[in-house]
Formats: C-alpha cells, sequence, structure tokens
C-alpha cells in the first residue's frame, strides 16, 4: 500500500513509518513543514538501505496515499483533520492520536467528543474511515527494527474492512493485533496511554505495554 503518515516526523509516526517501509510499502512522511519532512525521509531512507519513504507536506501526502495516519499531539489533531479533509475522503484513517491531560500527564482525559477518534470521524463525515491503533505503543521500541516488539495492539473502528486493514498494517509493522470492538471503545484505547505513562514513571521503565493473554 501507499501509507501516508501525518505528523510522521516525530517519534511515533517516524517509527511506524520506517517499519512499513521495512515490510515493503511506500511512505509518504507528512508535515506542515514539507522541507521537514523530506529531511526526516532521507534520513529515514538511509537506515534502510532503499528509497522507499517520501516526504511532502500533509495536505499532498493525504492526497497521494491510500491510507492516512494521524500522528499528530491532541493540540494539532482538529485543525490537522480539517485542512485534509477533502483528501481523506474515501479513504481510512488510522488515527494514533491521545488526548494528554496538560496538568497530569498520567491521568487520563476524556476529551469532549469522547475520544480523539470519534472526533475525528465527526470533523471527516461519512466519507471516510476512521480506525484507532497504536495509541499504546511506545516510540522507543519502533525503530529497533532488529528486535521483536512485545506488545499487543487494540484496534477499534466501526467499519470491519477499515478494521481488517488496520490490524494488517499492525502485523507488517512487527506486532500482534486485537479487535476491540467499534469506535466507542477507543476512549478505552486511548485512556491506557497515560495510565502506561504512569506505570513508567512510578516504576522507573521504559516503554510500558500491554499483552492480551488466556
Amino acid at each position: 500500500m501507499k501509507i501516508a503518515v501525518l505528523g510522521g516526523t516525530g517519534k511515533e509516526g517516524s517509527g511506524l513509518a520506517l517499519r512499513w517501509a521495512n515490510a515493503g510499502h511506500d511512505v509518504i512522511i507528512g508535515s506542515r513543514d514539507a522541507e521537514k519532512a523530506r529531511r526526516v525521509a532521507e534520513e529515514l531512507n538511509l537506515v534502510l538501505g532503499n528509497g522507499r519513504i517520501s516526504g511532502a507536506d500533509n495536505a499532498n501526502a493525504a492526497r497521494a496515499a491510500e491510507v492516512v495516519v494521524l500522528t499528530v499531539p491532541y493540540a494539532a489533531h482538529r485543525d490537522t483533520l480539517t485542512s485534509v479533509k477533502d483528501a481523506l475522503q474515501g479513504k481510512i484513517l488510522i488515527d494514533v492520536t491521545v488526548p494528554i491531560n496538560p496538568t497530569d500527564f498520567t491521568r487520563v482525559m476524556v476529551p469532549p467528543g469522547g475520544s480523539a477518534s470519534k472526533e475525528a470521524q465527526a470533523i471527516l463525515g461519512d466519507g471516510a474511515k476512521v480506525v484507532t491503533a497504536f495509541q499504546n505503543i511506545s516510540a522507543a521500541h519502533l525503530k529497533k527494527l532488529d528486535a521483536a516488539i512485545d506488545c499487543d495492539v487494540l484496534v477499534c473502528g466501526n467499519d470491519e474492512a477499515a478494521k481488517q486493514v488496520g490490524m494488517q498494517l499492525v502485523a507488517d509493522a512487527g506486532m500482534k493485533a486485537w479487535d476491540a470492538g467499534p469506535l466507542d471503545n477507543a476512549v478505552v484505547v486511548e485512556g491506557l496511554t497515560p495510565i502506561l505513562l504512569g506505570i513508567n514513571k512510578r516504576h522507573k521503565i521504559k516503554g510500558a505495554g500491554i499483552r492480551i493473554t488466556g
């Protein structure tokens, strides 16, 4: 697939881009600053030893892709989606965004729309299919291509076919995906991130994740 990662110059986005390109996908790093996106793409291509990753501004990246992944901070969530709304019609959006409490990053914050992913669906309308995934994966794990990621990924969405695409991309990134139900459940998936950050802080560890057992 051709995948655009909006906000792909950050740690999470660039890590996912690297893993998908390593799995054989063509990836476009998207950013408000096209030159920065191209610079990060070149750095990632040096790691890969090929040219599967390119860079562009968010709008052009979204237009060129089959699947769009959003990895921006919550503060930029609405503005970014509004700017690419037309380009996302008829496409799948995988939303990785987590609302973070500005006064305490270890305390769960539920946004006005119920979750970032539900807000994304409301902004984009029925023309786009929103899937939530990857919120609980530490960016520290993603760029270690020779190491397995010992974490599972919960995937939510209302469209079953779109959710299956999201789950396939989880597998392509080297992780195990679990169908976590409809988009209403995204509030729980997103809320796990500040809990994991709190575990990292209190227990002085890095990259806590989740595993589904049984």
